[in-house]
């Protein structure tokens, strides 16, 4: 989210010519990755979202229901370019960040040379990221908040733009590491992959198990992306959707005056939950073709934004009560 709109504001007329190519190259985008992509629309809809807003999202589902080749998707669709990392628990920063190797010239003179590793790409996927050690894991922390990696005393920038995808299995949890809350973080959604429905599973099974399949097709490029995504930090945001998110966010705190809250919940989302959920709203906002946002966008990017950014207490646990339930509750009062 370190991306800026600091040039000169657009007139109401350019801003409604920017907003009806960017819808024009939006619909394309989701007709693109529809055509591989069978159902899921809401899964698809929040990781456009998400990228549209310069964020990174984790994808949270069992295993089998497409999540990789969503993310293989969109890095063809969107003209990305894509490496892929699987997280095990063998893995090493090194094999993330890159590694400086030494040579030798003609002249028997020894220098250091850096080796890029693959987070050195556009659209980073993480597979299974709780599959690493928190060591590993920290290694991304830097680089998705600062966009720039440090190797050696030295700082290398990353290519522009740049998106984490993440995945997690969310019922294996023998080997794995929970990540950490400050990691959780800077994800900008966790964005929950359920189940196709019958129709979508249906279609599944008829397209994807004969001799040929449908591949995905380019139809945007990287500069087109990052200007879409300046867009979206140049929409205006009513005063009333300001006042819902800072009055849904600090709810969602305890100690905030909420009874309920004060109860189940242990800690809750900071700051950064409310700038995330300003962009995902503004980004809802022209996926849907619509130049502002309303308080419905916040209401329905409040789960997935807030998710990962709280926790709960005890007695909330022993309740059986969810985030989900929490959150619900919320945008309920809201």
């Amino acid at each position: 989210m370190s991306m800026m709109a600091k040039d000169r504001p657009l007139s109401d007329k350019e801003m409604v010519a920017e907003a009806e190519a960017a819808l024009f190259d939006i619909s394309r985008v989701r007709e693109a990755v529809g055509n591989v992509i069978f159902g899921q629309e809401s899964v698809v809809e929040r990781t456009l979202v998400a990228l549209f807003s310069g964020g990174h999202a984790l994808l949270v589902g069992v295993p089998g229901l497409a999540k990789t080749k969503l993310v293989e998707t969109l890095g063809i669709v969107l003209g990305l370019d894509t490496r892929r990392i699987q997280f095990t628990p063998d893995l090493m920063p090194s094999d993330i960040l890159g590694s400086e190797v030494m040579e030798q010239d003609e002249g028997g003179r020894r220098s250091f040379r850096f080796i890029p590793g693959p987070i050195f790409a556009q659209l980073l996927m993480a597979d299974e990221i709780n599959r690493a050690s928190p060591r590993t894991q920290s290694a991304l922390l830097q680089s998705m908040q600062e966009y720039h990696v440090t190797v050696a005393g030295n700082r290398y920038d990353l290519p522009a733009p740049f998106h984490v995808l993440a995945t997690q299995n969310p019922l294996e949890q023998e080997g794995t590491y929970p990540l950490p809350e400050a990691q959780l973080d800077r994800f900008l959604m966790q964005i929950d992959v359920p189940y196709p429905d019958l129709a979508a599973e249906r279609r599944i099974l008829l397209e994807t198990t004969g001799i040929a399949e449908v591949s995905a097709e380019n139809v945007l490029t990287a500069e087109r992306l990052r200007a879409i995504q300046l867009l979206v930090r140049r929409m205006p945001v009513p005063e009333s959707v300001v006042e819902a998110i800072l009055a849904l966010v600090r709810r969602a705190r305890p100690g905030e005056g909420d009874a309920d809250t004060d109860k189940h919940v242990a800690w809750g989302p900071g700051p950064r939950a409310s700038q995330a959920l300003t962009l995902c709203a503004r980004a809802r906002a022209l996926y849907d073709g619509r130049l502002a946002p309303s308080v419905d966008d916040v209401r329905a990017l409040a789960e997935p934004v807030l998710q990962h950014r709280m926790a709960l207490t005890f007695a909330a646990r022993a309740e059986g009560k969810s985030v989900g339930d929490v959150i619900e509750r919320l945008v309920k009062g809201s």
